[in-house]
């Protein structure tokens, strides 16, 4: 199993950016946060780079069973998915495999709750 999924998509970032957080909203997921990487890169270190957006994705129910399971649990999230264009236009959206990040934590509570977030992170990144 791999530590994330991933699907290419055409269309114009924005496009895509907002497409993934109707999808992530469909199953659940706010986006909390939002980090613009080629804004950063350009801002601090005055680096050309192409689009790059990381959007932290939590479904507050599932996330609050885990933290009752595994209190220290918060720092794997929120699960990020990636937005990044490459240079022939597609723009690859890329989400974490929760089930391959918390087979690291010694918990088997999580699995479940694992499981069926890393099936809605799918289920959205498959709708987009």
């Amino acid at each position: 199993m791999s530590y994330h999924v991933s699907k290419k998509i055409n269309g114009s970032f924005d496009e895509a950016t907002t497409r993934v957080k109707e999808a992530l909203q469909q199953e659940g997921f706010g986006v909390i946060s939002e980090i613009d990487l080629k804004q950063k890169f350009k801002e601090k270190l005055q680096v050309d780079f192409r689009n790059y957006k990381i959007l932290g994705a939590c479904n507050p129910k599932l996330a609050h069973q885990a933290i009752q399971q595994e209190p220290t649990i918060g720092v794997m999230l929120p699960c990020n998915v990636l937005l990044q264009e490459h240079e022939n236009g597609e723009v690859e959206i890329t989400a974490i495999n929760p089930m391959e990040t918390m087979a690291a934590v010694d918990n088997p509570n999580l699995t479940v709750l694992a499981k069926e977030v890393s099936q809605k992170l799918k289920k959205a990144i498959n709708n987009v």
